[in-house]
């Protein structure tokens, strides 16, 4: 790890979520992170962390009391790796996602969504028991960019792995990469009890998010002692075991909000709320009524975050996506393999980066809620985070040793509850003097009642 990168990275967030300079002085000396790449991910990694331990427990904190762990960050950014369920290991990706060569370059495809999988399956002229050799024989009749835009068209998820664009990067860098906006007027309102073992203990939040950067958000507002109540339309399902590897801590309940009482039954626990975090398309938000600014005037005080794969506003804003897509789109791809065979991120770490970060911001929005007033939302995209991670420092080859399987399940847990056993990576973060634990073990998704817990 590139320290100055990670300090870097530090002061960006500080400054943008005008958290007090003073607060980072309860950091020990930052953890490398054994997560080996070309690009500084493990800088990416300690830095995100990091602000979300600052931000939840800088106020009562001794100078270099809060310590970090560089091996348990490591796990929880390849949770998947030590992810068991009732003892199985799941398949983590569909035989439709991956890396796949066209007729004039590379695509990266998604399919582990049913309705992604059967997106590209039509596109591709493919029936559900295709093999490897059938699958790569399709895309290879495909120029790169027309699959990807025919994929899109019929609503599954494919790119055309590209390389770096400085003029890109440079422009989405000149932007903060946690972008603050007060949305309105409210009055102070301190709803966050004095409690040092749960900084967030009061707070209610409301999850409508998805696979990993929004989850990993909310888990750690759950871990930080909030009442987190992770609401999902019934169509489509969750995937099971990543909704329960990024759910401790949380409640499911499934409500469909195109309906009069799906929609009332919303606006109940809304008035009840302190925070939503929202993850889905910003047309499909506000046909709803969803957008953070109807949001904030329906429930003066609320505090908004909200992720997206590529950006906000026009065409871009719209654009459905996941963290390996980006990877490939934006030239991570081919900084991490190159042009005869791209490669990947050790991690998905574009989305627990931004998970962690957008959990800091929620954090410090409630906090300055609680004494100064206002509805507030913080924004951040997977793509500005790539553009963050591009512009520090990088090596020739990937450099380091990663995680061996015992230290990596030595950064795991057990839990057992509702929805059986589970074992996944224990939480990065950490409070002063202390690792942290999990409060409870992950539901099964949709399993609870659209209600607060007291």
């Amino acid at each position: 790890m590139t320290r100055e990168a990670a300090d870097r990275l530090l002061a960006r967030v500080r400054a943008e979520l005008g958290l007090d300079p003073a607060a980072f002085a309860t950091l020990a000396p930052l953890p490398d992170v054994p997560l080996p790449a070309r690009l500084d991910v493990s800088a990416l990694a300690a830095a995100s962390v990091a602000a979300a331990s600052v931000a939840a427990w800088s106020e009562d904190a001794a100078p270099g009391s809060i310590r970090l762990d560089g091996a348990r960050i490591a796990t929880a950014f390849q949770s998947e790796r030590v992810a068991r369920f009732d003892g199985e290991a799941p398949r983590v990706w569909s035989p439709l996602s991956g890396f796949r060569r066209a007729r004039d370059g590379w695509v990266r495809t998604h399919g582990n969504y049913p309705h992604h999988a059967r997106a590209l399956q039509r596109v591709l002229a493919l029936d559900g028991g295709a093999d490897d050799a059938a699958i790569g024989a399709a895309v290879a009749r495909w120029s790169a960019v027309e699959l990807a835009d025919a994929v899109t068209r019929e609503g599954g998820m494919c790119v055309a792995v590209a390389g770096e664009d400085p003029r890109v990067d440079d422009e989405l860098r000149r932007h903060p990469l946690v972008d603050v906006v007060r949305l309105g007027e409210a009055e102070a309102s301190g709803v966050l009890a004095v409690d040092a073992e749960r900084p967030l203990a009061g707070a209610r939040v409301l999850d409508l998010t998805r696979v990993i950067a929004g989850p990993v958000a909310t888990r750690t507002l759950a871990l930080l002692g909030a009442d987190v109540l992770r609401i999902d339309p019934p169509v489509p399902a969750e995937l099971g075991w990543q909704h329960l590897d990024s759910g401790p801590g949380k409640r499911s309940a499934l409500l469909d909000l195109r309906t009069e009482g799906g929609a009332a039954r919303f606006d109940e626990l809304l008035a009840g709320a302190d925070a939503i975090v929202l993850g889905y398309r910003p047309a499909s938000l506000a046909r709803l009524g969803l957008d953070p600014e109807s949001l904030a005037a329906r429930r003066p005080g609320l505090v908004v975050g909200q992720l997206a794969a590529w950006g906000f506003g026009g065409t871009t804003g719209e654009r459905g996506g996941f963290d390996s897509l980006v990877q490939a789109s934006s030239g991570i791809a081919l900084v991490e393999g190159g042009p005869d065979a791209p490669g990947a991120l050790p991690a998905q770490a574009l989305d627990h980066a931004t998970g962690y970060l957008i959990a800091a911001a929620m954090v410090a929005l409630l906090r300055r809620r609680s004494t100064v007033g206002g509805s507030w939302l913080a924004r951040m995209s997977l793509r500005r985070t790539a553009a963050e991670l591009l512009g520090l420092p990088r090596r020739a080859e990937a450099d380091g040793v990663g995680l061996d399987d015992a230290t990596r399940e030595s950064h795991a847990v057990t839990l057992s509850g509702p929805a059986g056993e589970q074992r996944i990576a224990r939480p990065a973060i950490a409070a002063p003097r202390r690792a942290v634990e999990w409060p409870s073990a992950p539901h099964e998704w949709g399993s609870d009642r659209p209600s607060w817990a007291g």
